[in-house]
């Protein structure tokens, strides 16, 4: 759940006519698709930035999934 500086925090975003158009910018500049070697050097590039992410080899149980 959020707390109310982050519900405020979001608001305001909302509001600003800057973000707005930075929105819109990034929509009208995006591809239709991503190819498969794009989206994987996308991730390569998240781990130089971030550490490597961790395997897990245990099982996930869930019971609610959405897309």
């Amino acid at each position: 759940m959020l707390n109310e500086k982050e519900k405020r925090e979001i608001v305001e975003d909302a509001k600003s006519e800057i973000r707005r158009e930075h929105f819109r910018i990034a929509k009208r500049s995006r591809k239709e698709s991503t190819s498969l070697d794009e989206y994987l050097s996308f991730l390569q590039d998240i781990q130089k930035i971030f550490k490597p992410f961790t395997i897990s080899n245990h099982l996930t149980l869930t019971r609610l999934n959405k897309l």
